[in-house]
């Protein structure tokens, strides 16, 4: 790891009340949770349908028992803990640092870690709505249920994450594009910034502290002050030790 560049981002922390975390799926495979498109996610898997099929509106609808059985199977790590990187950036928020933390991930460990102010773009496992009445379920209860679950008014319940062929909520959007565009250091950790419109969302950011942080390179790299390519905890642990 390059202790210059250790030493710059911790200048930059150390200098701001304006800090913006952006991050992906790399975030959380430190807790165990595997990466989609790693070799061992959720893509390289054998399933009868492909995982974004059932991981769809239409597939929901139309094979809700199947749709269920392989949520719960892949899809409720609720057994996870919240990493160093999770922890670090709670710790960020609380000393008045960081601003927000926007992220791709459905896991609620953030929030498990104590930040306050996070923008899930693709939902989180731990809501669950009934689509006819609105009462809120737990993923405790999603877990535990037998089958397809459903309402005590009879209604169908359904995860509160964005499937495919559904659009990202407008508030949690507009909130993640104000926290991005008036960021002072915006830290991007473990996406591959392939994945839209979320990716796109770094195209808001007009300062000149942005910090990738991932294993692989990023169509990104190019345009960032700092590039790191180890575990995002390991050096937010170091540049940001004094929190």
């Amino acid at each position: 790891m390059n202790s210059s560049e250790i030493a710059t981002l911790k200048t930059w922390i150390e200098a701001s009340d304006n800090i913006v975390f952006f991050g992906g799926a790399g975030v959380s495979t430190e807790s165990g949770i595997p990466d989609f498109r790693s070799e061992d996610g959720l893509y390289h898997q054998r399933f009868d349908y492909p995982p974004e099929e059932i991981l769809s509106h239409s597939f929901f609808y139309r094979r809700t028992e199947y749709f269920y059985r392989f949520y719960r199977e892949k899809m409720l790590p609720l057994e996870a803990q919240p990493n160093a990187a999770h922890r670090k950036l709670a710790a960020l928020e609380r000393a008045g640092k960081l601003r927000a933390v926007v992220t791709q991930n459905i896991d609620g460990l953030h929030q498990k870690a104590g930040s306050r102010r996070v923008y899930e773009l693709h939902g989180s496992v731990l809501r669950n709505y009934c689509t006819k009445c609105g009462k809120f379920y737990s993923a405790e209860f999603i877990r535990d249920s037998a089958g397809v679950p459903h309402c005590t008014c009879g209604g169908l319940i359904k995860p509160d994450v964005v499937l495919y062929e559904e659009g990202l909520d407008g508030d949690t959007i507009d909130g993640a594009i104000r926290a991005i565009s008036d960021a002072e250091v915006l830290i991007v950790g473990g996406t591959s910034l392939t994945v839209y419109p979320a990716a796109g969302l770094l195209r808001y950011y007009r300062g000149n502290k942005l910090v990738l942080i991932n294993r692989d390179e990023t169509p990104y790299d190019g345009y960032a002050q700092l590039v790191f390519r180890e575990p995002i905890g390991q050096v937010l642990s170091l540049a940001a030790a004094d929190f």
